[in-house]
This record gives structure tokens, sequence and C-alpha cells, in this order.
């Protein structure tokens, strides 16, 4: 049985808001089930472990899918998503593949983790795919190849789009737009209309659009490990 990384954002704080974030609900359920009706072993991690916070915004009535209802009435999932290893204590041999949902937690965790950093450069370095969706291609933003370079630079990327941030607005209140930082880095940034499943893969790298190219991201993931 193959066994598969997630790692969860832990940070609450939309920046100098005042509001909550977390990760997205539907980002993590879709995938997690896909993955888990398809057997695959799935382990869930955060930066600070136990329980993660989802977004209150992914919890609205808009916001809802077949998933996340599962996930809702799922007690055993609830309880795994409450204890999630912390990612000091993983190691990459333990895995086979990696997974970051997104949500803006992200932005002002994950992406300066000094754990989420070596684990992924360990995974990719080690020949395992590494696979983010919507805002989780931001934490791709200092990590580097063998060669010292930015990971993305000339391979093919999407991820949150910087006209979908803008229609949640919340353009100004995230530390750096995605999109741009993925062109920046050498990124070959690809997107397509604002909300649509959307998901590109080079070679072990694999990412999504926005929350509706969770599972885009996960079948890209089960044919890779396959």
């Amino acid at each position: 049985m193959k066994k598969i990384l997630f790692v969860l954002t832990s940070n609450d704080k939309l920046g100098d808001t005042g509001n909550k974030t977390g990760f997205w609900i539907e980002e993590f359920a879709a995938p997690y089930y896909m993955l888990k009706d398809a057997g695959y072993e799935v382990t869930l991690s955060s930066p600070k472990g136990g329980q993660p916070p989802i977004d209150p915004s992914s919890e609205s009535d808009d916001a809802q899918t077949e998933s996340t209802k599962r996930f809702y009435n799922d007690k055993e999932t609830q309880e795994t998503l409450a204890s999630t290893l912390q990612l000091s204590e993983v190691d990459q041999k333990d895995y086979d593949a990696l997974f970051y949902p997104g949500g803006h937690g992200v932005l002002w965790d994950l992406v300066e983790d000094k754990d989420s950093k070596e684990i992924i450069e360990s995974f990719y370095n080690h020949d395992k795919p590494v696979s983010f969706v919507c805002h989780a291609p931001a934490v791709l933003k200092n990590i580097k190849n063998s060669n010292g370079e930015p990971l993305v630079k000339g391979k093919k990327v999407t991820g949150f789009t910087n006209q979908e941030e803008d229609a949640v607005q919340l353009t100004n209140v995230v530390p750096f737009l995605l999109e741009d930082m993925l062109i920046e880095n050498g990124g070959e940034y690809s997107k397509i209309e604002d909300w649509q499943p959307y998901a590109v893969q080079d070679g072990l790298l694999i990412t999504g659009q926005n929350p509706a190219s969770s599972e885009k991201v996960a079948d890209l993931l089960m044919k890779t490990l396959s």
C-alpha cells in the first residue's frame, strides 16, 4: 500500500485583518477521500501538530461539496484530523508522495517553515512526487532544486490566480501574489478561467489552480504512483 503524507497549515490568522483563516476544507476532503477510497494510506501532518485550523469561509453553504458533506458526517476522519503529526517528526523515508492542501493559512506559516522546506526538497530529491493545490503552491517560494535554483524554474506550474485573489478581495492582504511569485521564480505558469478545475504536471511536480482542482491533482498523483 502506497503512503501519502498530507501537510496542512497551522496558521489561523489572516494577516493583520483580525479575521480567521486556515486550510480550505474541500482541498483536504476531496483528495483525502479519493486517495483513501483508492486504497492509499494517508497520514496528516502540520507544523504544530494536533488540530489544524479550518478556514471559516470554506465552511459556508456555497463552498460545500459531496466530499465536505462526507467529512462532516465522518467522526473517524475528524478525529484523525484533530491529531495531525508534528511536521518536524516526519521522515521522508516513511512515505511515497506528498500532498499540500491550500487555503490562505499556508501563506503565513508553511511558506517560511524550515521543516516544510526540508521535507519537500527531500521528497523531490528522492524521486517522490510532490503535489500542491490552490494556495499551496505558494510554499514552493523558497524551495530549491539540487542546483540551488528555484524548484519551479523552467517547470510547468499553476496555482491560485491574481484574478481569483482579486475576486475574494484579498489582493492587498496576502504577503505576495502566488501567480506573480511562480513567474518571478521562473515557473512556466498557466491558468484557465476562474474557479474551473485545472492541474498541471511536470515530472514529479503537480500543481492545481483552485479548490475545484483538488481531485485533478489527486488523480495525477495516483497516476504517477501507479
